[in-house]
This record gives structure tokens, C-alpha cells and sequence, in this order.
């Protein structure tokens, strides 16, 4: 009989997910489940209201994910009313989605998946000199790197151990037989997750400048409210601008002189994880970034496509629109469709929720039933993966320079080749290397925007069709965007100036999706599959996999209470 691995819940996510993984007698993983454990229903909050409100609603699914909710919200009431923004809107939008995919990267790498990889108590047997040494190797540009201030972290770090309290890294698998860095390079990690943690904070004050504060920043159907005066003293100036600017060079130097130095000097500790976690080879993204409006795909920075089955000579089509191309069903979720309805285009999906699972609290699932509040999304019946793996194999393979450039130099300072990218550690990697995408994108973004305003054109929406009596009776949308963790869409069916009906697939949807009626793994559990596990008590093979996707199941998955109650009503008046 197979041993079962609970972990319940992954911790350094966002949000509630359950990974129950079979061992066989080598401790290799042969199934896995993923099962999202709670149910929020934006979809329902959302019906009967005004769609002009509805970004400010779904902004708010997720504290993480914040602004590309309302980017994908606005956007799918502006393709229902036939809105198209100023360019400055479209710029604007660009420079707040770069920002956010900057700063989430950054953050995830050090905060929520470097700790897989590093042993924060090994730290302590380092010597500051030689970690000193080894920084100056690895990051020759980034200035703190002394004897005396690795002395100093590690006293900090000391500090922490000798209480007994931990704190930000409370219990983790220390000592694990899976952890390979020597203690320098986990002091020099250890020092730098600090250093990010201080970072992080600074680059988001784009929003504010933008968007008027962070999380949640202000858009708006028709551009964004974001006024602009160069002249004035309560609007966007010059003064806010060079703030802007200043902040960009400072992300940009914290991606090229300490993050992508420390990821490519942590990945060759871990050669053998090239070949764990490829999972199932499908990849899909809805691309973003418009150069010429949201209407022309084929300039988008990020290029849309569809890979299957790890095959990068061809770049299949893909419309997200289409209701033979995108199905979300619910045979192994906790929903209900229409009898006779298996699977539903998200135009016409249903979020009704329908518990069959075992009573709390529960040992383990039947992966044969229904086992997750998260949906099944397909794309032509194929499961697939999302998010920056994805978006680097479907830029390298449609041939885009800068993708090839970055993905080339990378794979040649790793001494492998591209089938690496088929796995954890190729997961991990192409979220650094969109980093250095995205942080050259956003300089170019801001330059652009600098140069139009030059120009003298400082419109930035476009309110002819504000107004409900400008609108027709009935109208459907879709709006796009591709947030950190992979493809997500709105979709939208407005009537008599009201929501009739509202659906979100989300990327940690395609990701952590459960087995649909054919038996198909989600991205989660096929990655799982295959990989051997040295102490299955203490499961850091599960965290790096997982973590390599970085989860975000706030926005997957739903709120309600265990029994099914309704948890709170809020009267707005």
C-alpha cells in the first residue's frame, strides 16, 4: 500500500491549499492530489451590480494579486461597451502591471521559495569573511558585501536562534538532507532576503503615484484616474515622475546585481532538480503588454500561444473567447452545473457551490470524487500550465529576441540545455529571467510615457461611454491580462446596465486544477509526480515544486463557512 504525504496547508502562499502526494517503496512520488480548501464566490457578489464597479470589488479577491484583477476587470467592461483608452491609459497600465510583476517576483524568490533552498540555521557556521568573498564573486556590483556586515547578520540571525523564537523562519525543515549550500552561500542568502524585505516596500510607491495608494490602486473603465499636470501641484508632475524614475533604477539594479546573481548561484547547487517537476508539458498564455492597444496581440510585449506537449517548434493559436478553445468542468470539484452540463465556457459558467466531500476534520481525500473547490479549466480539453515558465517558452519558441537572449545566456552560465526549463528548478529560473524582462520593460514603459507627454498629450481616459444610456441593452466581455502567476481573464454578460452574470479563471485555477472527467492531472499534481523524497516526514521536495508556481488560492478558490453558512452580510448604504 502507497504511503501518503499530507501537507495541509502549504504555508508561504496566499491563501488555503492541500497536497496529499502517494509514495511508492522508494519514497518516489507516484500521484499526488491538489485540493483548494475554500470557496469565496466574487462571481455571485458581483451579480446585479453596476460593471463600473466591478474592478474595485475583484481588486480586492487578493491582497497579492491586487492590481491585475482590476486591470483584467476594467478591461473586460471596456471589450462589453466597445471602449478603447488613450494611449497614455494603455502606458500607464503597463508601468502598474511591471511594477507589480517586479516587486512579486523579487518577493517570491526570497520570501516565499528561497527558503526551500537555503537552511537559515546553517547560516550560523559561516564565516563572514568568506561569505564576504564569495558575494564579491557572485554579485561584484552590489555594494554590501564587507566582512563586518555579514558579521553583523549573522549576530541578527544569532539572535533569533538563541531565543527560541524564530520568527519569519519558524518552522522550516532545518538540517534537512536535501539542503546543499554551504553555510557562506546560505549567510549571503539570508542577508539579501533582508535586504529585498526593505526593497520591496520602495518600488510599490509607483502605484501611489499612479494608482493612488497600494494594495488596491484606483482604475478606471475608460483609462485610469490617474490626472495629469505637469504644471500643477495636486496631479501627476514632474516632481512624482522623477520619483518614479528613480525607483525604476533602483529595481532595476536590484534584479541585475543581487537577484538573478544569487538565482543562478543557488540553481547550480540543485543540478539534479533540472528533471523534477516538468509536469504536463502543455503551456498557455493570453499574452499582455499592448504597443499598439489591447486589440492587436501580435504586438504584445508578452506574445500569446499555446505550447503542447514541450514542443517548441510550433506555437498553437489560441481565443479566449472561444467556447471550443476555454471549458472550465467540475467532476472532481465541490460545484454543481446544470444537469446534462459537464463542462461551461466561462460566458456561461455557474459558481454554485455543492460540498460532497468528508466531514471536518478529515485524513485524507478520495481522489476518485470530487476533492476541491477550485474548478477544472481546459483549454481544447488539455489541462496546461500557466504563469512565467509558460510565458518564457512561448516567447523563446515564437522567437522573440529578448526572450531568446536571456533565456540563452542563463542556460549557458548553468551549463545545460533548454529541455532544463522542463522542470522545478527551470520553473524558478524563468521567473528571474522575466524579472529582467519585466524591469527593462518598465524603463521603456516610463520613457515612453515621458516622451508622449513631451508631446503634449496628457489624456488619459476616454468618458463618451460612461454613461449607461450610451450603452446597448445587452453586451459581453472579456478582459485579459497576465498576472505574476499565469493567464487570467474576466469574463462579463452586462444587461440592462447591470452584471447578469460574472466569471474569473484565475492562473492558480489552470494550475492547482484537480483531474477532470478524463482522468487529467493539474500543472500542481503532474509536477509532482516522479519526484523521490528523502525524509517524507519533513516533505521540502513537495515545498519546492509547489512554491515553484508560487500559489495564489485567495484567488482560486472561495469563502464560506464549514457548513456551508453564510459568514457575513454587509448592508452598504
Amino acid at each position: 500500500m502507497a504511503t501518503r504525504v499530507v501537507v495541509d496547508p502549504i504555508t508561504r502562499i496566499e491563501g488555503h491549499l492541500r497536497v496529499e502526494a502517494m509514495l511508492d517503496g522508494s519514497n518516489k512520488i507516484q500521484d499526488a492530489i491538489s485540493s483548494g480548501t475554500m470557496w469565496r464566490g466574487i462571481e455571485v457578489i458581483l451579480q446585479g451590480r453596476d460593471p463600473r464597479d466591478a474592478w474595485a470589488f475583484c481588486e480586492r479577491i487578493c491582497g497579492v494579486c491586487t492590481t491585475v484583477h482590476a486591470l483584467a476587470s476594467v478591461r473586460s467592461v471596456e471589450n462589453a461597451l466597445g471602449i478603447t483608452v488613450p494611449k497614455n491609459a494603455d502606458i500607464i497600465r503597463n508601468i502598474m502591471f511591471l511594477t507589480q510583476m517586479v516587486q512579486d517576483h523579487v518577493v517570491h524568490f526570497y520570501h516565499l521559495h528561497a527558503l526551500d533552498w537555503v537552511d537559515v540555521v546553517s547560516a550560523l557556521k559561516a564565516n563572514p569573511a568568506a561569505t564576504a568573498a564569495l558575494a564579491q564573486k557572485v554579485s561584484p556590483h552590489w555594494p554590501l558585501a564587507t566582512e563586518g556586515y555579514f558579521s553583523d547578520v549573522a549576530s541578527t540571525l544569532k539572535k533569533f536562534v538563541d531565543s527560541g523564537q524564530l520568527g519569519i523562519f519558524q518552522n522550516a525543515y532545518w538540517g534537512h538532507p536535501a539542503y546543499k549550500l554551504p553555510p557562506e552561500a546560505n549567510l549571503m542568502a539570508v542577508a539579501h532576503y533582508l535586504e529585498a524585505l526593505k526593497w520591496q516596500k520602495e518600488l510599490v510607491k509607483i502605484h501611489t503615484v499612479f494608482g493612488g495608494k497600494n494594495p488596491h490602486p484606483n482604475y478606471l473603465v475608460g483609462g485610469m484616474a490617474s490626472a495629469i499636470n505637469m504644471q500643477g501641484d495636486n496631479a501627476i508632475n514632474m516632481e512624482r515622475l522623477n520619483l518614479v524614475d528613480g525607483l525604476i533604477d533602483q529595481a532595476a539594479d536590484v534584479v541585475e546585481n543581487m537577484y538573478i546573481p544569487d538565482l543562478l548561484a543557488i540553481a547550480s547547487f540543485y543540478p539534479e532538480w533540472t528533471t523534477y517537476g516538468g509536469g504536463i508539458g502543455n503551456y498557455m498564455v493570453y499574452g499582455d503588454l499592448p504597443q499598439n492597444g489591447i486589440g492587436d496581440p501580435s504586438k504584445f510585449r508578452f506574445p500569446r500561444g499555446v505550447i503542447l506537449n514541450k514542443n517548441l517548434n510550433e506555437v498553437l493559436p489560441l481565443d479566449p473567447a472561444d467556447p471550443e478553445q476555454i471549458q472550465e468542468e467540475v467532476s472532481h470539484s465541490w460545484y454543481k452545473y446544470p444537469e446534462g452540463k459537464s463542462s461551461l465556457h466561462p460566458w456561461d459558467g455557474i459558481t454554485e457551490a455543492s460540498y460532497t466531500g468528508p466531514e471536518l476534520p478529515y485524513k485524507q481525500l478520495d481522489e476518485s470524487k470530487a476533492y476541491s473547490w477550485l474548478k477544472a479549466p481546459r483549454w481544447r480539453g488539455h489541462a496546461m500550465e500557466v504563469g512565467p515558465l509558460a510565458r518564457m517558452l512561448v516567447g523563446y519558441a515564437s522567437g522573440k529576441p529578448e526572450f531568446k537572449e536571456v533565456v540563452t545566456a542563463a542556460l549557458g552560465k548553468l551549463k545545460v540545455g533548454p529541455a532544463a526549463l522542463f522542470s522545478t528548478l527551470g520553473r524558478t529560473a524563468a521567473r528571474g529571467l522575466e524579472t529582467q524582462l519585466a524591469v527593462r520593460w518598465l524603463r521603456e514603459e516610463f520613457n515612453n510615457l515621458v516622451a508622449n507627454l513631451k508631446a503634449g498629450d496628457e489624456s488619459v481616459a476616454d468618458t463618451r461611454f460612461w454613461k449607461p444610456e450610451t450603452w446597448k441593452p445587452e453586451s459581453k466581455g472579456l478582459g485579459f491580462t497576465e498576472a505574476p502567476r499565469g493567464s487570467l481573464c474576466h469574463w462579463i454578460h452586462i444587461k440592462d446596465a447591470k452584471i447578469a452574470n460574472y466569471q474569473i479563471v484565475v492562473p492558480s485555477t489552470w494550475n492547482a486544477s484537480p483531474r477532470d472527467a478524463r482522468g487529467q492531472h493539474g500543472a500542481y499534481e503532474s509536477a509532482l509526480i516522479g519526484t523521490p523524497m528523502a525524509d517524507p516526514k519533513r516533505p521540502v521536495e513537495i515545498l519546492r515544486t509547489i512554491h515553484s508556481f508560487d500559489p495564489c488560492l485567495a484567488c482560486a478558490s472561495h469563502v464560506i463557512g464549514p457548513n456551508g453558512e453564510k459568514l457575513a452580510e454587509i448592508v452598504v448604504r
